[in-house]
């Protein structure tokens, strides 16, 4: 089977049976709907805020949330079309496991982040974004930083602990990507990214969408995280094919009960006429227009990764991402390596426990940081 990097935009593995999952609060009984209602990114960090950075440009603003005021920072990068709030249940499991403060933030062009030149996405100017940031926060001393990222994130983690963006750098984990792995996918990426939906007629739809196709498999997360990833329509409400996309994003609850012909039929008319009221809702970033920056992202990036002197982790979804780099590195001890079964390629949001207790167990080992008062690695 040819193996696809999804840039944190589809499930790699098959959905779990049901659309459950471990982790996920949103556990229903026989019958009944699950909630697919947005939540606020106040549930799990204590403040947002917006960055400002000077460039050669003018000044880029970055959008940053936040948590704790004590001992070292997460620094948490988003994969490709996700925001921040991709970190969100990941955020509130590890600060109760460890002492910590965490800084998650939108990449340039993504969620609530506004720069000059947003098409410019390669990894050498988002890498100077994250230090940008941080020494914005934090001036010409910075804190210990962990830094943290997941798929298209993860590279760009590697790429800014290379070029020494971040020197007070503690340690390296990186979720879910491999150069091998990414570069055989990128030939298909461009036809996923054609076979989603264009349109959502909601928030709540795009959710529902995420959860039951597979992308993210943690209702809580998707909850969160998806109002990160889509915005409202600027086209007309008329526009073209728009009608067919709503329609190929409403999926039906199995649960539901099934009503005649002549009550499905009104209730289509009313929702059609509701759907004319409300504005749609697509993608927040067209990535099918960022490819000319796919290869820079993924290519080197193993032999990066392994060049980069402080303590690594690397989190995959399966074995079988591991390319020839890797497996030499790892058999001669040059980072850690471990494996979260029944995740999907979003593994943090899919299995934010497990990611959790791998990172914290990491970071006690090295002492980076302590345990919180109950817990135990």
């Amino acid at each position: 089977m040819e193996k696809q990097l999804h840039l944190n935009l589809l499930a790699s593995r098959p959905p779990v049976p049901g659309g459950l999952q471990s982790g996920s609060k949103m556990r229903m009984g026989p019958g009944r709907k699950r909630d697919f209602s947005p939540l606020s990114w106040s549930q799990y960090f204590e403040t947002m805020e917006d960055v400002e950075v000077e460039n050669d440009n003018g000044k880029d603003t970055f959008r940053i949330y936040s948590s704790g005021q004590h001992g070292p920072v997460l620094l948490l990068l988003h994969g490709g079309g996700h925001s921040a709030l991709s970190w969100a249940v990941f955020t509130e499991v590890i600060y109760n496991r460890i002492n910590c403060r965490v800084v998650a933030m939108d990449l340039r062009a993504h969620g609530d982040t506004k720069v000059k030149n947003s098409d410019d996405l390669s990894a050498e100017t988002m890498a100077k974004d994250i230090g940008k940031v941080v020494e914005a926060l934090y001036g010409e001393n910075p804190p210990p930083i962990m830094m943290i990222g997941h798929s298209m994130g993860g590279a760009i983690a590697v790429h800014t602990a290379a070029a020494n963006h971040v020197p007070s750098l503690l340690g390296l984990c990186v979720i879910d990507v491999v150069e091998g792995t990414a570069m055989d996918a990128l030939n298909s990426m461009q036809n996923f990214l054609r076979s989603r939906p264009k349109t959502f007629k909601s928030v709540e739809n795009a959710i529902e969408w995420s959860v039951k196709s597979g992308q993210i498999r943690n209702v809580e997360s998707a909850r969160v995280s998806m109002g990160g990833q889509v915005k409202k329509c600027e086209e007309p409400l008329n526009s073209p094919g728009v009608s067919k996309s709503i329609g190929e994003v409403i999926i039906e609850e199995e649960e539901e009960e099934e009503e005649d012909g002549e009550s499905n039929h009104k209730r289509k008319k009313e929702d059609d006429q509701e759907v004319k009221k409300e504005s749609l809702y697509t993608w927040q970033i067209d990535l099918s227009k960022t490819e000319k920056y796919w290869e820079g992202w993924f290519s080197g990036l193993s032999a990066l990764f392994l060049s980069c002197p402080v303590p690594k982790l690397l989190l995959l979804a399966g074995v079988d991402r591991l390319d020839k780099d890797l497996t030499i590195g790892q058999m001669q001890g040059k980072f850690q390596m471990q494996v979260l079964p029944q995740c999907g390629h979003a593994v943090h949001e899919d299995a934010p426990e497990k990611v959790a207790d791998a990172l914290a167990s990491f970071m006690v080992r090295h002492k980076f940081t302590e345990l919180k008062e109950g817990f135990l690695c």
